[in-house]
């Protein structure tokens, strides 16, 4: 297209249009059209990714008033397990050096009472470690507070992650309009594509920034025609970010699985060819293993199935030849039997890993699948757990509605049902053919086509698709995706040739008018739409308050012994651990099974149990005081059978509360409910536990220690 400068004004005048919206690999032929094209993309991406980065801090702030609320409401404001996360941070920095914060971390006896365990092992905390210690060394403790660096550097992987986006659809559609498309939908689809604002420290919001940046680099390394050197680099950047992905996440496991399966999937049909296939697993497979080094050998990661699915997916590879050879009976039936040899042995070597490491620490999570699909027992009390909260349900319908809005379900659909046509014409094409040399040239001739890097990122986008349908808390790793793939059909060729050829008329100045300015269209649009409502948005002023826990943090900071063991809810005792640094029976890191006994047998507390029982539980755990709460004694957020103490009286073989039909086996509980009796101060409540503080909210009881008898009483 830039072979013709030197002409007349005319075609000069439509190539400068053309230009700067297009990728260097397509109309930058020259330096300087290179540099213009790349320079002006870069910018509108890099703003993209700031205007994200400081939308969702100004509404963080303004929620919360967060600059004017004292230190200890900014702590609460880390709600459940992000309070636990964040404790670390605020540990490493109390410690005299980095030297004693990370034996602290790996020698830890506060997290759970009368067990030493190493922090960093167990949960995925290596950002706030790294975070700490470069908030020691940066000459910045004068001006920015800790918790400012930490919430601030959060916020800035908002941009790494519209950046993502951005360069993504960019690099799927030729033209960095997409990328503007892509950034606009990410932020204004905000309630549905992240919860950073929110929930700062869930590792998700660490985690998935690196997960796009990922998807990215693989977009680039199967682009068509990439120069080996580029592959290189590209498959370096690939590493990097799936290795930040992993050591930033514990689910990291099943998001690689689904990716592994993609690749499984595409390199069935024929779309990739050995070397890449063999390049990406190999990625995920060194990522893993560095990050179980980081963790000291955690067993779970030996334990997960994307490494035993990516062995047994290669090792089948390897021996089983001529898999793309034959005619398309032939080559289905092999792949049937490729696939089914690869599950047996993916199952068969996972099983086999979990039996010789004694693993159990994901057990709850194949529990719940299973009860969720209706295959496990519906009483078990950790699968209930998940299966009662909204987040691990089905995603609500009023999800699309929220889409459809933004004007970015439409181009969605559109482009997936098209795309996944062409996908299917293009696999019963190659799988039609030997896969010869004369089959390679075929290819090149056909009609249909489809580029590995739009294969790629349609299967994904239809993989987390469906996880996000199953399971609402994950459909953040889909949403996101939706933005960069609907821009894509929106400004790329694929699509628009596709309607363009059925209306006769696809021409490259129709296809380059279209091109241009449907997403310029649909951009006016959406600022006309919502700028008004994004302004109005930042412009609303709320306080925190939660003068109750505010109350019951300081009397423990204050009235209690440092070395004093707390029991209580999960999400509260990780608040107490970040506020006043005392010791915790339980906490609401689930991946152990050890840890998820302890927690049921803690949770007593709020079942039908005598006081004598709860006592002996409690000791057992080292406990000295247990915090009660109203709200979960007098639960009515969950419908009955969902509530905290349903669970626990299913699990105990006891009645439910209420109204409402019991399955037959169920008898009557012969105590009454602890968390109500232990308030009437009566016999053998008040023999065993002595209230020290109430509010409106919070009720707390000190375990009276029995003494033990003396030899002569025990005597004959």
């Amino acid at each position: 297209m830039m072979a013709v400068r030197g002409e007349n004004n005319v075609k000069f005048t439509v190539t400068s249009i053309a230009a700067p919206l297009e990728t260097p690999s397509k109309q930058c032929g020259f330096s300087w059209w290179t540099i213009l094209c790349v320079m002006t993309g870069s910018t509108v991406g890099i703003s993209l990714g700031l205007l994200c980065c400081i939308y969702v801090a100004t509404l963080h702030e303004n929620d919360l008033w967060f600059s004017n609320i004292k230190e200890v409401e900014r702590e609460i404001s880390f709600r459940t397990e992000c309070g636990l996360y964040y404790s670390y941070y605020k540990q490493m920095l109390k410690a005299p050096s980095i030297q004693q914060g990370l034996y602290e971390l790996i020698h830890d006896n506060t997290t759970e009472s009368k067990r030493t365990i190493n922090i960093l092992q167990r949960m995925n905390i290596y950002q706030e470690v790294f975070l700490s210690i470069l908030y020691r060394i940066l000459p910045i403790q004068t001006y920015l507070e800790p918790i400012y660096f930490y919430i601030y550097t959060v916020f800035a992987l908002q941009t790494v992650y519209v950046i993502a986006l951005f360069i993504t659809s960019w690099l799927l559609s030729d033209s960095w309009l997409a990328g503007a498309l892509s950034g606009v939908w990410y932020i204004l689809n905000r309630v549905d594509t992240t919860r950073v604002e929110f929930t700062i420290s869930l590792r998700e919001n660490w985690s998935i920034p690196f997960f796009a940046l990922q998807v990215a680099a693989i977009t680039c390394y199967l682009r068509p025609q990439l120069k080996p050197i580029h592959q290189r680099v590209v498959l370096w950047l690939v590493f990097v970010s799936t290795f930040c992905f992993c050591l930033t996440w514990q689910f990291n496991q099943f998001v690689l699985l689904v990716q592994a399966l993609i690749i499984f999937t595409l390199d069935c049909l024929d779309f990739l060819t050995t070397e890449q296939v063999v390049s990406l697993y190999l990625m995920q497979v060194l990522s893993l293993l560095l990050v179980w080094l980081l963790q000291f050998c955690n067993s779970m990661i030996l334990g997960s199935l994307v490494l035993s699915f990516i062995v047994s997916a290669l090792f089948i590879k390897h021996f089983q030849t001529g898999l793309k050879t034959g005619g398309f009976v032939i080559r289905v039936g092999k792949l049937a039997l490729h696939t089914l040899l690869v599950l047996t042995l993916t199952f068969t070597i996972n099983y086999s890993a979990k039996k010789i490491l004694q693993l159990k620490s994901d057990e709850h999570i194949f529990k719940f699948i299973k009860a969720k699909f209706g295959f496990g027992a519906t009483r078990d009390f950790d699968a209930s757990l998940y299966l009662c909260e909204e987040a691990f349900g089905l995603l609500p319908l009023d999800t699309f509605e929220r889409l459809a809005g933004t004007v970015l379900l439409y181009p969605y659909l559109c482009t997936l049902s098209v795309l996944f046509i062409l996908l299917l014409l293009v696999a019963l094409s190659n799988l039609s053919t030997n896969g010869s040399g004369q089959a390679s040239r075929e290819k090149e001739d056909r009609t249909f086509k489809m580029r590995p890097d739009v294969a790629y990122n349609l299967l994904h986008t239809v993989f987390f698709g469906l996880l996000a349908f199953s399971t609402m808390r994950m459909k953040y790793l889909w949403t996101g995706h939706m933005c960069p793939f609907a821009a894509f059909g929106v400004c790329g060729k694929e699509v628009w040739s596709l309607y363009l050829r059925v209306l006769h008329c696809n021409t490259k100045t129709m296809m380059r008018l279209i091109r241009y300015s449907v997403p310029i269209v649909i951009l006016a649009f959406l600022y006309y739409k919502f700028w008004p409502r994004l302004m109005e948005e930042i412009s609303e002023l709320r306080e925190f308050y939660d003068p109750d826990t505010v109350e019951l943090m300081e009397w423990i900071r204050l009235k209690t012994p440092k070395r004093a063991v707390f029991a209580g809810s999960m999400q509260l005792l990780a608040g107490i651990k970040l506020c006043t640094g005392r010791v915790l029976t339980n906490h609401p890191h689930y991946e152990d099974q050890a840890l998820r006994e302890r927690t049921r047998q803690v949770y007593q507390i709020y079942a039908r149990q005598s006081a004598e029982e709860v006592h002996k539980v409690l000791c057992s755990v080292g406990a000295d005081y247990i915090v009660l709460e109203d709200s979960i004694c007098y639960e009515r957020r969950h419908s009955r059978g969902c509530r905290l103490r349903d669970l626990l009286d299913l699990a105990n073989g006891h009645i439910m509360d209420g109204p409402g039909e019991n399955e037959p086996d169920l008898i009557l509980a012969t105590h009454p409910r602890f968390c109500e009796a232990i308030k009437t101060d009566m016999t053998p409540y008040s023999t065993l536990f002595t209230r020290v503080f109430k509010n409106k909210t919070f009720h707390v009881y000190k375990l009276k220690k029995l003494k033990k008898k003396n030899k002569a009483e025990n005597g004959p």
